[in-house]
Order: structure tokens, then sequence, then C-alpha cells
């Protein structure tokens, strides 16, 4: 905020309380993974493209930068069921959902939205473990193992 030249109160009047920063910052987090692997990406190779972004090793060890799921879901799993900060990533969860299984193969739109919402929480999942392990080498091992399971999962 001071490289912006503002201060605390005028940084929070942008927002209407903290529940609408805390989705804005979720938004923001998604949108810095998922927008630069879609754009970079031939065409239909999307989804393949995201779940290389998504599990590299860079996204992985920058825990400050990456994925807000993989960094936020076991806090807000705390948190009661229906409070605004739950609500908040429930909604950019289902917005982010929509947008990946437009990519996604599958007959149905149902279909297609129930691999996306496994392939999510699978890869949020492999994340938060990989982040975990102490050598790197088994992390870049465990992330290669996991792309590969899900190239092939999302393919059938």
């Amino acid at each position: 905020m001071r490289d912006l030249h503002l201060t605390h109160g005028g940084f929070y009047r942008h927002f209407a309380n903290k529940e609408e920063l805390f989705a804005e910052a979720l938004r923001q987090g998604h949108d810095r993974m998922i927008a630069p692997a879609i754009a970079r990406a031939p065409k239909g190779g999307e989804l393949k493209a995201l779940i290389d972004a998504y599990l590299d090793i860079e996204h992985c060890d920058n825990v400050a930068e990456g994925c807000p799921v993989a960094a936020l879901a076991t806090e807000l799993a705390r948190r009661p069921p229906h409070s605004r900060a739950r609500t908040a990533f429930e909604r950019i969860l289902r917005e982010r959902t929509r947008e990946i299984a437009k990519y996604m193969p599958g007959a149905t739109e149902e279909e297609r939205l129930r691999k996306t919402r496994m392939l999510m929480s699978g890869m949020a999942g492999t994340l938060t473990v990989a982040r975990v392990l102490g050598d790197k080498q088994r992390r870049v091992r465990f992330l290669s193992d996991a792309k590969k399971f899900y190239f092939d999962a999302v393919n059938r």
C-alpha cells in the first residue's frame, strides 16, 4: 500500500467489507494462474496447459503467489458453514469451474462440470501435499506423477 501511496483506510474503502476484498483476492489469484496458461496454449491444448502450469514446481514453490484454493481451503473449512468468506470462496470456485469446464472433454455439460470439479480439487490437494515434501526432487516427481494421472483422467 505504501508503494501505491494508499493508507489502510483508503485501501479498504474500495471494498464493501472484508469478504468482498477476500473474494477479489481469490479471483485475482485464480486469474494469475488460469488466464496466462490458457492464453499460451495451442487451440485444443488449454486443459493440458492448465494442468502443466498448475502442477509446475515453480508454482508449487511460490506459495505467496500460488493458488488461493491450495493455500486457504483448509483454513476456510474451519469457518462457520455459511460465513461470508466460505460463501465467497464457493462462488469464485463455481465461476472458475464453469470457465475451465469449457475445455474439458465430455458428452454433456454436467459431465464436464463434474470432471472439472474433481480435477480442480485433486490438483489443489496435490499442490498442498507437494508443498509439505521437504526434498525438491520428491516434489518434482510427485507433481510429475500427478500430471500424468490428471492428463489420463480427463481424457477418458
